[in-house]
């Protein structure tokens, strides 16, 4: 007799938000991290489909497939950056799940709310590993919407940031965001800059989350002893990326071979190269962040060393924080399930 398929799980939005409000988003893409560098993790090769909305918006959906201490699965986010003038959030996606046996999908989950959640993770847990969160007092925030505020949560939870300086190129939007920040973190002082070098001079923590694809910040404007979570393309300079002390990447390999970022382009150019390989002219990035999380990287980092981390964003940790509420889900027999 021929065994009927398991049902398949769907997550929405609210509840994944819930179920993952109860995981330590740092625990597990540390975990990954160090799975991938003992080779228990990995992801496979991503697809990226990109095209012009009819209004002339770029937009994109990435397919990331990837693997986890057992667990199968993949990303599918997509991105028109049309939606923020519609009232709409930028970033839409899905999760998928993976019998690890039959292959069958066996969960399906509203992918955003991980999606941001592991960006800021990552960018948190690296942070951690290059200056204690307790003595991150300010941070700057380039850009004002879902990561920047994602980001800033994170670091709350975990007893940094005491005050913090937003900009945006919007003057409306960093207005309604500030006012958002206040309001939900009435701890934190809020100020609103009148330009991004005014911001990124003022702390010792920028994080840029924007969608430019010109780089704007040169190194000049990062104080001594600064960390600079290059998490959107392209907004660090060719001078930052190439002259700060200390560089890390997550993952050579996807930086080195995307040409929509600065980086890859550098790396393309043979201008940039791998860690641990040498080519005369070329910058050679300190290390990748499995490197940086396990403590292995062995360069000193002093206190007046000028630090950026550039994430490009892998698969796994959306697995891998995915699986953990999945996990959840099933213990509490949260979802629906679908019709096959």
């Amino acid at each position: 007799m021929q065994a009927l398929p398991q049902p398949m799980r769907y997550l929405d939005r609210e509840t994944v938000a819930s179920l993952c409000a109860r995981i330590d988003p740092l625990e597990a893409v540390t975990e990954a991290f160090l799975a991938v560098r003992a080779n228990r993790s990995g992801v496979a090769t991503e697809a990226a489909l990109r095209w012009i909305t009819p209004d002339g918006s770029a937009a994109r959906s990435l397919v990331l497939p990837a693997w986890n201490d057992g667990a199968y699965g993949c990303k599918i986010i997509n991105a028109s950056l049309g939606n923020v003038d519609r009232g709409l959030p930028r970033a839409a996606g899905l999760i998928l799940l993976y019998d690890s046996e039959t292959a069958e999908p066996v969960c399906l989950m509203e992918g955003a709310q991980i999606s941001a959640l592991r960006t800021a993770a990552v960018s948190v847990a690296a942070l951690r590993a290059v200056r204690p969160l307790p003595t991150v007092d300010r941070v700057a925030l380039l850009g004002c919407g879902v990561q920047a505020r994602t980001h800033l949560g994170l670091l709350a939870a975990h007893g940094a940031v005491k005050s913090v300086i937003v900009y945006d190129l919007s003057p409306s939007r960093r207005e309604a965001f500030a006012d958002e920040l206040r309001a939900a973190l009435p701890e934190i002082d809020v100020e609103i800059a009148a330009d991004p070098e005014s911001a990124v001079r003022s702390a010792p923590v920028t994080v840029a989350a924007t969608t430019t694809t010109t780089a704007y910040v040169p190194l000049a404007w990062l104080p001594e002893g600064s960390v600079f979570l290059n998490v959107s393309l392209d907004d660090a300079a060719e001078d930052v990326l190439l002259g700060v002390e200390h560089l890390f990447v997550d993952d050579w390999h996807l930086v080195s071979e995307d040409d929509t970022r600065l980086l890859g382009r550098l790396a393309q150019a043979g201008r940039a190269t791998a860690p641990g390989t040498e080519i005369p002219g070329a910058r050679q990035v300190d290390a990748d962040l499995a490197m940086l999380l396990s403590g292995a990287y062995a360069r000193p980092i002093a206190s007046t060393d000028r630090t950026v981390i550039n994430p490009f964003g892998m698969g796994v940790h959306d697995v891998a924080l995915a699986t953990r509420v999945h996990a959840l889900a099933c213990d509490e027999d949260a979802g629906v399930f679908l019709p096959r």
